[in-house]
């Protein structure tokens, strides 16, 4: 079972039983999974996406389940029939899906208008067969579009305002994906708008498609301007790193991230908004915005606060922050801002107050996805089955970085040693991060911080720089066997933080923690707080219950020679509970559970 929250017009019967058309306040209510026989963690919502006709709930393990919007009450749910989904995104009049292997599905009129009812892999359409391998998946209105591997974008469906960067009246829709743009590092967009926003390598931000009310953010000179019917460069973006952009049917917000001067302190998430002040969906005055303007309120603004999630729904906007605190603005009609009325509009940013859910010690693991008329907010942690999420964040974190590379230009790329020796294949005849050296001192920084990327994440990168790099590539070898080498090898070099027990003191990598514990995920993966130097207290566990803890922490094993006893069996059930460890097939208390059964 997973705790969701709800609020706003209630379009599904078989979801939310017994409760009212429009429910005002967040509500809290348990998501069913039928699938009983799969453990907690596989059916653990990973993504909610919701449209005007429907919803999509993603679960971790790769499977999802749509919710139509009907009243019907004997209208059933259906399981989407693909496997190993990574993202589901839910437009207006479409829908898409990208798997992890990198194929993109999609159904809707815009798309397969024969049968809108049954996905097509719209990536095996590209004409380009080298381009075939997707690697983000954002939709708009009736548009959706398509991040290769290679870095090029890819527009399919409705191009009736230009929002695939062709001239409408030449090309009016297209069934097949067609190139958009070239050296792409990220796609914006929105579930209910006819504009998309793309950002290059070199971060320089291009828009095209409806204007009306100045949603790209092109100034106060092209105000005039229905349809942006060429991919245009935006002017005036604030000043700091672009994180997310998300479209309303009228207008846009962005996220920045400033950079800080003391690297100490961490970077500070700014709100920007542009286009249509209808609804109030900017967040501040009552009035068009035709470049991104500063959304400003003192409840995300204090210096010991920051914003870890937004969403953008047809014209409402939810906001999460590091002090939990709920923050939303826009259209209220149908209660979808969920402060317990359904008053026409909220204009400038409001507190929500919700009921307290499970698991709310890492408020980063909460996530918001806003619909046309409705609001979820749902706990989803970081997916334990890889590191691919963790090790891009790492990749950005400057504190764990511990070797340096050169590229041929002279600029410095900061690295983490021991996620190289994770992911590269390290023998004793050659050292494989010296060859990496070379390889990166004759490439662009671009180029490089692709590699280094792919190495990190194992993605799929431009099939050039993957040629060079695979010989010293080894994808094969279980993480777990490289820590516990770390662990048997008793490498100090490789442990960066200290754990404390009864006056002694043990040092782990950062990065095992990570893996193994969802306390020390949220500890050294917060946007907020500086926890480099934090020391833990594990001074209630006995010499053997700890003995078991830190092998287990290395090798996903027992060692043999411990013997089990009823006592550490209760002492390692509660440090699981304590620590949220990571229990993965076989798990931990299951293994002491078999050990103690076959010692007796």
């Amino acid at each position: 079972m997973n705790d969701c929250l709800f609020f706003g017009l209630n379009k599904n019967p078989k979801l939310l039983k017994n409760e009212p058309n429009q429910i005002t306040k967040p509500i809290q209510f348990k998501f069913e999974n039928e699938n009983e026989n799969e453990n907690e963690n596989e059916k653990q919502i990973k993504q909610i996406s919701s449209g005007y006709f429907g919803t999509i709930f993603l679960f971790k393990n790769g499977k999802a389940i749509e919710y139509l919007n009907q009243k019907n009450p004997k209208q059933n749910h259906q399981k989407i029939q693909i496997e190993n989904i990574q993202k589901v995104y839910v437009c207006y009049l479409n829908e898409a899906i990208l798997t992890k292997e990198g194929n993109a599905f999609a159904k809707g009129k815009d798309i397969n208008p024969k049968n809108t009812k049954e996905f097509i892999n719209i990536s095996s359409l590209i004409e380009d067969t080298n381009d075939r391998i997707i690697e983000d998946i954002v939709s708009g209105n009736s548009s959706i579009y398509l991040l290769t591997s290679n870095q090029n974008v890819y527009g399919i469906g409705s191009n009736l305002f230009g929002q695939l960067g062709f001239d409408s009246e030449k090309l009016y829709k297209t069934e097949k994906p067609i190139l958009m743009m070239k050296n792409v590092s990220k796609i914006f967009s929105g579930n209910f708008s006819t504009h998309v926003f793309l950002l290059n390598s070199n971060q320089e931000l291009f828009g095209c498609g409806y204007n009306l009310y100045g949603q790209l953010g092109l100034g106060e000179s092209r105000k005039e301007e229905i349809k942006i019917q060429k991919l245009t460069k935006i002017q005036n973006i604030p000043k700091g790193k672009i994180i997310d952009i998300q479209c309303g049917d009228a207008h846009s917000i962005m996220l920045i991230e400033n950079e800080n001067e003391n690297e100490d302190e961490n970077p500070k998430r700014k709100l920007y908004s542009c286009g249509r002040y209808y609804f109030n969906g900017l967040g501040k005055k009552y009035q068009n915005t035709y470049e991104f303007t500063e959304i400003k309120s003192s409840l995300f603004e204090n210096d010991d606060n920051n914003i870890l999630d937004f969403s953008v729904g047809f014209s409402h906007t939810l906001i999460l922050t590091s002090n939990s605190k709920l923050i939303g603005f826009g259209s209220n009609e149908y209660g979808q801002l969920g402060t317990g009325d359904t008053y026409f509009h909220q204009s400038i940013p409001i507190q929500i107050e919700f009921p307290k859910l499970r698991f709310n010690e890492n408020i980063s693991n909460y996530h918001i996805s806003c619909g046309y008329d409705n609001s979820f907010l749902y706990y989803s942690p970081s997916s334990f089955s890889n590191l691919e999420e963790d090790l891009i964040k790492l990749f950005e974190r400057k504190e764990f970085c511990d070797i340096l590379f050169k590229t041929k230009n002279g600029e410095i790329i900061e690295a983490h040693k021991l996620i190289l020796k994770y992911r590269l294949n390290q023998n004793e005849d050659e050292n494989e991060i010296e060859k990496l050296q070379e390889i990166i001192s004759k490439k662009s920084i671009q180029e490089s911080n692709q590699i280094f990327e792919m190495i990190y994440s194992n993605r799929i990168i431009n099939p050039k720089l993957y040629s060079e790099i695979k010989e010293i590539i080894n994808s094969n070898e279980k993480i777990e066997e490289t820590m516990k080498r770390i662990y048997l090898n008793e490498n100090e070099n490789e442990k960066d933080f200290i754990i404390e027990r009864k006056e002694k003191q043990y040092k782990f990598p950062k990065l095992i923690l990570i893996m193994r514990s969802e306390l020390y995920r949220g500890m050294f993966l917060s946007v907020t707080n500086d926890t480099s130097n934090k020391v833990t207290d594990y001074s209630e566990l006995s010499n053997k219950s700890f003995q078991i803890f830190e092998y287990w922490i290395y090798s996903n094993q027992i060692k043999d020679e411990i013997q089990i006893t009823q006592e550490i069996i209760d002492e390692i059930k509660i440090g699981i509970d304590y620590f949220q460890l990571n229990q993965t097939n076989p798990n931990l208390f299951d293994l002491l559970i078999n050990k103690f059964n076959n010692q007796n």
